[in-house]
C-alpha cells in the first residue's frame, strides 16, 4: 500500500494531536489523517485554564493551538465531540459511536485524567475538577458567587488556582495531604518558598491534612477528616489532587501499560502500528536511564515530532530535555530536567519574597535538574548543562558573586 493510501487515526485533541497533524504535513506525508476528540472544539491551549481563564472578567474565548482553517487546508478530518470506545487490533478499526473507523496507523493521545480521592461526597455539584475548557467555564461561573473556596491538593494546579482566585479576592484554603507543597517535583527549600508565597498572599495553607468526607450544611460545604472533625467550610471546592494517565482504552486493547502506555524510542507500543504520545504514555529516557511519564506541553509536542518521523520513515529527532513551568502571582517557576532521585540540592541565591534564585539538583555529582524562580538565565544555562552531562562545581553554583557562565567551564567538584 502506498503512503497516499495510508490512514492515520489520532485519538485525542490536545497539543500532541495538533502537532502531529502539522508535523506529518510538513514532512509531506500524503496519507489521510483523522483526528477524533471527545471535546466539542479543536485543540486549544490548556495551561491558561488554571490561570487567566478563571478570572470572571477575562476573555472566555480559548487560545487555539492552530486555527480551524489549518485543519481544512491540511486535509485533516475532524471528528469532534466523539469518543472512541474500543480498539480492534486484529481488524485495525476503532469504534466511534456506531462507526467502525479503519486505520493503518493509530496514535493514542488521550492525555491524563484528574485523580479523584476516595472522599465521601466528592460527587457534590459544587466540587470541581479542572481539566477541560468546560471545567474552567463551570468553575468561573460558580466562583463569582463564592466567598470561600477550598482546594484539595497543593501541586501545580492547586497552587495556580489558589493564585488565580486570590487575585480576584476570594478567600482560599489549600489542603495538602503531604507534609509540604509540590512535594513530588521540588526540594524542601523550594516548597518552603512557595508555601510562604501563598501565605503572604492570604491563602490559608495547611499541609499534612486529609479529607475523608464532604457534607452540605446550611448552604455551605463542610470538609471533614478521618475522625469526622471539621477541617474547614467553603462555598465550593476545587480538586487538585494530581492526575493519572488516561490509558483505559489501551488496557482494553491489551496494550502494555504500567503508569501509562509503554512505548519505545519511536513512541511505538507493543503493537507496531499503534503509537502513544503525551501524558498517557511512559517512555524510557536515556538521559535519566529510567522510564518516565511526563505531563507537559513540551513533551507532548516533542513526542508528536518523533511519531511523525517514524511514520514517514525519517531519522528520529535527538532526545530533548524535559521542561515545565508554573505562574503563581508575579512569580514564574521554570523547571529544566527532572529532579527525581537527586542526592544533593544547592541553592543559588536566597529564597525570599521579591527575589530570584535557583535550585540545582545533582545526582552522583551530575546535574539532572534546575528549578529557576524568576531567574530565566539560570533556566537557559541549565538546559545546556544537563544535556551534556555536566558535573558543575558546587562552590560555583552556590556563589552568587561568580557569573553563571563560569559553570560552562567549571564541571568538577572543585572551584
Amino acid at each position: 500500500m502506498s503512503a497516499a493510501q495510508q490512514h492515520c487515526v489520532i485519538v485525542g485533541a490536545g497539543h500532541a494531536a495538533a502537532q502531529l497533524c502539522a508535523s506529518l504535513r510538513q514532512a509531506q506525508w500524503p496519507g489521510r489523517i483523522t483526528l477524533v476528540g471527545d471535546e466539542p472544539g479543536i485543540p486549544y491551549h490548556r495551561p491558561p485554564l488554571s490561570k487567566s481563564q478563571l478570572h470572571p472578567g477575562a476573555d472566555a474565548s480559548l487560545q487555539m493551538i492552530r486555527p480551524a482553517e489549518f485543519y481544512a487546508k491540511q486535509q485533516v478530518e475532524l471528528r469532534l465531540a466523539q469518543t472512541v470506545q474500543s480498539i480492534n487490533r486484529e481488524r485495525r478499526t476503532v469504534d466511534v459511536g456506531q462507526t467502525k473507523l479503519p486505520y493503518d496507523t493509530l496514535v493514542l493521545a488521550t492525555g491524563s485524567l484528574n485523580r479523584r480521592p476516595p472522599i465521601t461526597g466528592i460527587e457534590h455539584p459544587r466540587v470541581f475538577s479542572l481539566r477541560t475548557a468546560a471545567d474552567a467555564e463551570a468553575l468561573r461561573d460558580q466562583v463569582q458567587d463564592a466567598e470561600h473556596v477550598a482546594i484539595i491538593g497543593a501541586g501545580f494546579i492547586g497552587l495556580e488556582v489558589a493564585s488565580a482566585l486570590r487575585k480576584i479576592g476570594r478567600d482560599v484554603t489549600v489542603l495538602e495531604m503531604a507534609n509540604r507543597v509540590l512535594s513530588r517535583v521540588t526540594s524542601p527549600a523550594v516548597s518552603a518558598y512557595f508555601s510562604s508565597l501563598h501565605r503572604e498572599h492570604g491563602v490559608d495553607l495547611r499541609t499534612g491534612v486529609s479529607v475523608s468526607m464532604i457534607q452540605e450544611k446550611e448552604g455551605h460545604l463542610t470538609l471533614l477528616d478521618g475522625d469526622d472533625s471539621v477541617v474547614c467550610r467553603a462555598d465550593l471546592i476545587v480538586l487538585g489532587a494530581g492526575a493519572r494517565p488516561n490509558d483505559d482504552l489501551a488496557r482494553l486493547a491489551n496494550l502494555e501499560v504500567n503508569n501509562g502506555i509503554l512505548v519505545d524510542e519511536a513512541n511505538r507500543t507493543c503493537d507496531p502500528v499503534i503509537f502513544a504520545m503525551g501524558d498517557c504514555c511512559n517512555q524510557f529516557r536515556p538521559l535519566y536511564q529510567t522510564r518516565l511519564r511526563l505531563e507537559s506541553v513540551q513533551n507532548a509536542i516533542d513526542q508528536a515530532k518523533i511519531i511523525a518521523a517514524a511514520i514517514c520513515g525519517l531519522p528520529l529527532p535527538a532526545e530533548t530535555l524535559p521542561w515545565f513551568w508554573s505562574d503563581q502571582y508575579d512569580v514564574k517557576l521554570q523547571i529544566a530536567g527532572v529532579s527525581a532521585g537527586y542526592d544533593e540540592c544547592i541553592l543559588r541565591g536566597v529564597a525570599k519574597p521579591d527575589s530570584s534564585f535557583s535550585a540545582w539538583y545533582l545526582q552522583r555529582d551530575r546535574l539532572i535538574a534546575v528549578d529557576a524562580i524568576n531567574d530565566p538565565r539560570a533556566y537557559v544555562l541549565a538546559g545546556k548543562l544537563i544535556l551534556r552531562g555536566a558535573r558543575p562545581s558546587p562552590q560555583v553554583l552556590a556563589d552568587t558573586g561568580r557569573e553563571l557562565k563560569e559553570l560552562l567551564s567549571s564541571e568538577t567538584r572543585t572551584s
